[in-house]
């Protein structure tokens, strides 16, 4: 199937799994320290929430600060909240733990959007860079002001789920190679991690190639993931390049990389940050804050994980 057909079932598809939570019989687990404006825009304005570290967590180890978190929530381009229900319960424990977690609002590319197609995949395209235009007015926002909420300017991880997971790899791709995009960004800014719940990169240009090393990044992705791919989709020079082939870019070049691959799952990864929260926690202590190039990959084949049956259900139903 080529990439423009492929990018149909996508759009459609993705929102019905990121807009059903994983959490829907939890309570709520967390109210935001705080709700801040950060950009206007023509159409709307966006907003963050801030979720503080809990008192008394520990917040250092060994002297080092834990980075702070920015979010970017899923649902294809189309639908999705900053503060669904579905992540609550992972800011809660990030919180418990010790980080702060900004979880952000950005423009839906794709929202009534049609025919994105044979002669349209620019639709998809600009779909990612408003995204990711609006994750880096975040990333300035804080950084401009930092001292006031608590963040050190060099120590922030980008992370998200679906459609936040491919804006989240997008960015830093685009940061490491200076696009035009970028040039919003402080010359001398870095991220200090990518944390990934089934992402890819969509580029014009082939497979993703870095000109300078990407921040440590943590893939987690589903081996038959049909929304987002867990390999690639390639047709001339546009490719939607997955964990599978993002992964084997970062072991081949040496870079800082955890991947987890679950066998046998699909697209209820990318809400499966509990389930993973353990190996997060051990990424962001020692590839991000040590700033050690610890090297993991792990084919996790465990079918008692959890799959919701929504899950099934909606990828049979929306995905032919």
């Amino acid at each position: 199937m080529k990439l423009s057909r492929r990018i149909i079932a996508i759009a459609t598809a993705f929102v019905a799994f990121c807009s059903v939570s994983f959490a829907q019989e939890q309570e709520k687990a967390i109210e935001p320290s705080g709700t801040i404006m950060f950009a206007q825009r023509d159409t709307c304005n966006l907003f963050m929430d801030v979720y503080n570290p809990a008192p008394g967590s520990v917040t250092s180890i060994d002297g080092v600060a834990k980075p702070t978190l920015i979010f970017v929530f899923g649902g294809g381009f189309i639908g999705g909240e900053r503060d669904n229900k579905a992540y609550l319960p992972w800011f809660k424990m990030l919180s418990d733990n010790g980080y702060r977690v900004f979880s952000i609002d950005y423009r839906l590319g794709l929202k009534g959007a049609k025919n994105v197609g044979v002669s349209n995949t620019k639709v998809l395209a600009n779909a990612i860079h408003m995204a990711m235009e609006d994750l880096y007015s975040a990333v300035n926002f804080i950084l401009d002001n930092a001292d006031e909420l608590g963040v050190q300017r060099d120590n922030i991880v980008i992370s998200g789920s679906s459609a936040g997971a491919i804006t989240a790899l997008q960015a830093d791709w685009e940061l490491c190679n200076r696009t035009s995009f970028a040039q919003v960004l402080p010359a001398d800014f870095r991220f200090a991690g990518v944390m990934s719940f089934s992402g890819a990169i969509f580029s014009d240009e082939g497979l993703p190639k870095y000109k300078t090393e990407p921040a440590p990044t943590l893939l987690l992705h589903g081996t038959d993931d049909k929304l987002v791919p867990y390999n690639r989709i390639k047709f001339l020079n546009l490719a939607f390049a997955g964990t599978n082939t993002l992964a084997k870019e970062f072991l081949n070049q040496g870079y800082s990389i955890n991947v987890l691959r679950f066998k046998g799952h699909g697209h209820e990864i990318a809400n499966n940050m509990i389930i993973s929260f353990p190996d997060e926690i051990k990424f962001l202590e020692t590839n991000v804050m040590k700033k050690q190039k610890r090297i993991v990959d792990s084919m996790i084949d465990d079918p008692t994980i959890p799959v919701p049956s929504w899950a099934r259900a909606t990828a049979a139903d929306l995905y032919k």
